[in-house]
């Protein structure tokens, strides 16, 4: 997929807080053409380790389905008798003993350490009419590995929400990821402020600082580059900033 005429937008985002207006309508859009076909829509949300795209998503989430919490804090993937749904790609990351196998345990997090042609077909599942429900994997931060079947998309599911790294990837398998997205959001800001994001995140779950910066500018920056090569691809870039109230058009 190759978005025909990309639109730029720059929205402030606040942990807890509501779902920028530009971006409100946007995602109401989506619903209305699930319901409307009665076929979910699916809403890929894209961006590299660190940028926001999980606060993001959960916030879509929050702003149209008033079933699954009042803030994005509240949101759980999933959502047992919600319209919308929440996805996350990182419950497809291959279990540490397969990287272990493979040799690719200390390049976890990059293209090749996911199943992506599952990711690929649990998507396609998703969105079948007349489907019953589908359960999805969850990735657990605390453990490090996904857990099967944590995540629940009932058949009554509109729009589904999906986030990750690599959905707009146009190699192997996750090329055909963008195909399925109705609509494509890719994340950005300012790098500094993502690494310092990134690295916070990886001290909290147990890596030491030194330990957590050096995964952050190894592994997590060399990922960082391969997705960046992807933003071309969506049909909207998404520009996290401070100021910017309620979101702008910037081309």
């Amino acid at each position: 997929m190759t978005a025909a005429r990309q639109v730029e937008l720059e929205v402030e985002l606040r942990p807890g807080g509501s779902l920028p207006p530009v971006l409100a309508a946007r995602a109401w859009r989506l619903l209305e053409r699930g319901e409307t076909s009665g076929r979910p829509t699916v809403l890929g949300i894209v961006g590299a380790p660190g940028v926001g795209k999980s606060t993001l998503a959960a916030q879509v989430v929050a702003a149209l389905d008033p079933t699954s919490g009042a803030s994005e804090a509240q949101v759980a993937p999933g959502g047992s008798g919600a319209t919308v749904a929440l996805l996350p790609m990182d419950g497809f990351h291959l279990a540490n003993s397969r990287l272990e196998q493979l040799g690719l345990r200390d390049r976890k997090g990059a293209p090749e350490t996911f199943d992506a042609a599952g990711y690929a077909a649990l998507l396609r599942r998703a969105v079948e009419p007349g489907r019953d429900v589908v359960h999805a994997p969850e990735y657990r931060r605390e453990i490090e590995e996904a857990i099967a079947g944590a995540i629940a998309i009932g058949p009554q599911v509109r729009l589904l929400v999906t986030e990750g790294n690599y959905l707009l990837l146009d190699d192997g398998p996750w090329s055909q990821v963008a195909g399925l997205l109705t609509e494509s959001w890719f994340v950005t800001t300012d790098d500094e402020v993502r690494l310092e994001r990134l690295v916070g995140r990886h001290v909290r779950f147990g890596k030491a600082p030194d330990a957590a910066r050096a995964w952050a500018t190894g592994p997590d920056e060399r990922n960082a580059r391969v997705i960046a090569g992807t933003a071309h691809r969506a049909d909207v870039v998404v520009r996290l900033v401070d100021g910017a109230h309620g979101g702008r058009l910037t081309r």
